[in-house]
């Protein structure tokens, strides 16, 4: 990743705060100094002037350009990296933490890259900082956001679909439902935005090399009447066994189509009907329930791979496989944005589809990034399942839950 030299960080801090350069003397979780840093790292991920340049937070710097003396170390540097887990800044762009000297005193550098992908939303408003003041983008400053987009350099998920309509769109559920989730009200009740404008915003659509607004990837698998038709993977194949290997005589088994919302919620309930609760009781003989596999864990993991599969590189839908004695959960696309053996290792986060992930966040399927691996394994130890089996690929991701005995 991206690291600055000392030279030029030294230089940007001594010209004073500006469109690339913020000052910070503390990092509170009290009143609303982290939420100003989280503000300041959207607006220069949204880089509205367009210049393609890094901005930098120096964190333990005074207004007037005087070091703080606020205590740099482990605890801080991870408070800062943990705004990546909470889900408010959407979706997430690329910062690193870098401590360094200033005037003889250590200070950290939060240095953010420019989105690919804008606009970035923070607590789902966009903010920029065309000057030394960061504010929340008005309709205008929107439309440029939305206009800089390259689609050579976007993620897969904001792909534009020129061979589809926007009308292959659910857009009565896109204004009743979706924006209501994805935007705060206060930017829902100003106006000048248009329906265009804020499929724009939200990535669901973009322009075509023609200008005109095609659906994005996104769009498709959040908002399509035939999502499949435009991504011919993008949906799940649930299959229940009788026995032990995919040999075995076949219980139930199900194609799930439709949108995001629709394949996660109909494959959860199949896996709710399936999922059988035997009485035990202790030497009490008081009855205890217990779960083959615990509900939470099978949500993790399964919008796990809802969130990083690949979607353009695997016409494959994702996998759900129950056997006898074991759910093996199998999507398309090999790790992202880090090796084989980080895959599962709690500081291993990496977004293959960024929107999605942000689109997941808004409709309520996702609480924090980056923990579901981590939160299934709890779950599944505290059913009295064996431990999570992890099997990555360069081209797949197979996660398997063993029965509980």
């Amino acid at each position: 990743m991206y690291r600055a030299s000392d030279e030029t960080i030294a230089h940007l801090i001594a010209a004073g705060e500006s469109y690339r350069c913020e000052f910070k003397s503390d990092f509170s979780s009290k009143g609303d100094g982290k939420e100003k840093i989280c503000r300041t790292i959207c607006a220069f991920a949204n880089d509205l002037n367009g210049n393609e340049e890094f901005g930098v937070i120096a964190l333990g710097v005074n207004d007037d350009g005087s070091p703080s003396g606020l205590t740099i170390d482990d605890e801080l540097e991870q408070k800062v990296l943990s705004i990546r887990g909470e889900g408010k800044i959407l979706p997430f762009p690329s910062f690193v933490t870098v401590r360094r000297q200033h005037l003889g005193q250590a200070i950290l550098c939060i240095e953010i890259q420019p989105s690919i992908s804008t606009p970035v939303k923070f607590d789902q408003r966009i903010w920029v900082r065309p000057g030394n003041v960061t504010h929340q983008a008005n309709a205008e400053e929107e439309r440029r956001l939305n206009e800089k987009r390259r689609n050579k350099d976007q993620p897969d998920d904001a792909q534009v679909l020129e061979g589809f309509h926007i009308h292959d769109l659910n857009l009565d559920y896109f204004k009743n439902q979706y924006v209501v989730q994805a935007f705060a009200p206060d930017v829902l009740q100003a106006n000048g935005r248009t329906q265009e404008e804020r499929l724009a915003s939200t990535k669901m659509a973009g322009q075509g090399r023609d200008g005109v607004l095609y659906p994005t990837v996104l769009g498709m698998l959040c908002l399509g009447l035939s999502p499949a038709d435009a991504v011919p993977g993008a949906y799940v194949q649930f299959v229940r066994f009788a026995g032990d290997d995919e040999t075995s005589p076949v219980l139930d088994q199900q194609e799930i189509h439709g949108n995001v919302a629709d394949v996660i919620q109909s494959t959860e309930a199949k896996f709710n009907a399936h999922n059988q609760i035997p009485i035990d009781f202790t030497s009490q003989d008081r009855e205890q329930r217990f779960s083959q596999y615990p509900k939470v864990a099978f949500q993790q993991l399964f919008r796990n791979a809802v969130m990083h599969r690949s979607y353009f590189g695997s016409n494959a839908p994702i996998r759900v496989y129950w056997f006898n004695d074991r759910i093996r959960i199998t999507n398309p696309g090999g790790p992202f944005g880090m090796g084989l053996e980080e895959f599962g290792q709690p500081y291993a986060v990496g977004y293959r589809n960024p929107n999605l992930a942000g689109a997941l966040k808004d409709l309520g399927f996702v609480q924090r990034f980056g923990a579901g691996i981590g939160l299934a394994r709890s779950e599944l130890l505290s059913n009295g399942n064996p431990p999570l089996e992890l099997d990555p690929s360069a081209n797949y991701v197979s996660m398997t839950m063993r029965k509980r005995a």
